[in-house]
Formats: C-alpha cells, structure tokens, sequence
C-alpha cells in the first residue's frame, strides 16, 4: 500500500509539472517583484490617463456654453482633487529608524523590529488627523488624495493607488495651519507614535510653509459600486 501510494504520488507530481521542476524560483515570480512590476504598469497607465483628462478638459473648454455650469464644474473638480490646490499647509515627514537603533530612554526596553517600522496606521493616524485639521488638500509622496484613495502597506512599503513607496514618507496637506498642527497634537495615535520618535529614534519631521502646491489626482475616478448617502 505504502509503495502504491508514493507511486501515485510520484505520478500526480510528473503529471502537474509537465516534465518541469515545481520548485524553478526562475519561473516564478516573488511577491515584491510583481508589485514592482504592477507599480510600473500603473504608473504608466497613470500618464496615459493624465493626456487623455487634458484633451478632455480643452474640448469641453472649447465647447462651454453655459457660464454658471462652468463654475460649478471648477468648484466640484476643485473638491473632488482633480485640479492642482495652491496655498499654505503643513508638511509631515516619518521615516524608519536608523539601523541598529536601540533604546534611547534609560528604562525603557529595548526594540523588536516592528518597533522600528513606520506601519500603516502611523500614515492613516496622520492623514486622518490633517482631514480632521480642515485640509482642503493632501498629498502622500507625489500622489493627490481623493475621496476612494486608501492607505495600504505591506512589509514597510507603502501601496498607494497601485503604486509602491519606500520610507521616508512625506505627507503634505494645505489648509489653515493652526487648524492642521492643533488636530495633529489632538490625534491619540500620532501622541504614541512620537513616544517611539522619542524612545528609538523613529522619523518625523513637521514643517510649516506659507505656499505650496499639490498636484492634481491623474489616477482613474470610475467607481464600480456606490450607495446615496442619506
């Protein structure tokens, strides 16, 4: 029985692999390699997107008849992110710790690796607490936010809109500045990332700047499901 079985084993295994090794890593993919590979596709697919909304614009433009309809059309697209926002805002900057790190605190333990780690939460903590803040505007590396964007990790690299980021990660919003820096110091998740900044040496940085500009969101705007609020 035991020699009938590895047999067929044997034979299921011949058959599966067609006269290949299942175990050729050069035919496969790992998973980092094929986020890399889609993050390239959607960057490119990005551009060819960002072309085509501009044609768009420029024959509706030419094509406007209706003044009050042209406005609101600005002022919805101008909410929605898919115009460039100029105005002054706040920059927020975290970051790894630095290799090796170990505890700066007397008394406190010393790290896991996860403690070093800027992890996905970290990032919503403060995007969360710049919409809070009033920001008329965010940006996460050089992407727009929107109303559907999500902020998603995996390992410590961030996956935004299709697309992968490395830390550091630099986070900038316009809106009122006091408004932004006082939801910051508000924001409970934020208050325990910064006892690991204090702890291990974490990154983060908070500038202030009286101008700046975000970029319009080039992604596609297609939802396939949505509900009327009530």
């Amino acid at each position: 029985m035991v020699f009938a079985l590895a047999g067929f084993l044997f034979y299921v295994s011949s058959q599966t692999a067609h006269g290949t090794s299942l175990r050729n890593d050069d035919t496969l993919l790992r998973l980092s390699d094929l986020i890399q590979q889609r993050s390239q596709e959607n960057a490119q697919a990005e551009k060819a997107v960002a072309g085509l909304r501009a044609q768009i614009d420029a024959l509706a433009a030419q094509h406007a008849q209706n003044p009050a309809d042209a406005g609101r059309l600005a002022a919805l697209e101008q909410q929605a992110g898919l115009d460039p926002l100029k105005g002054a805002g706040v920059t927020v900057t975290l970051d790894d710790a630095p290799s090796g790190a170990t505890a700066k605190i007397p008394g406190v333990p010393q790290p896991q690796p996860d403690d070093l780690v800027v992890h996905q939460q970290d990032l919503q903590a403060v995007v969360n607490a710049l919409w809070q803040g009033g920001a008329t505007g965010v940006q996460v590396q050089d992407q727009r936010l929107i109303s559907t964007s999500a902020v998603r990790c995996v390992g410590n690299q961030l996956i935004l809109q299709g697309r992968v980021y490395s830390p550091p990660y630099v986070i900038r919003a316009v809106g009122d500045q006091q408004r932004l820096l006082a939801a910051i110091d508000a924001n409970s998740y934020i208050q325990n990332y910064l006892q690991y900044v204090a702890a291990y040496g974490l990154g983060w940085k908070l500038d202030r700047s009286g101008a700046m500009t975000l970029p319009a969101y080039s992604g596609t705007v297609d939802l396939q499901y949505a509900q009327a609020g009530q």
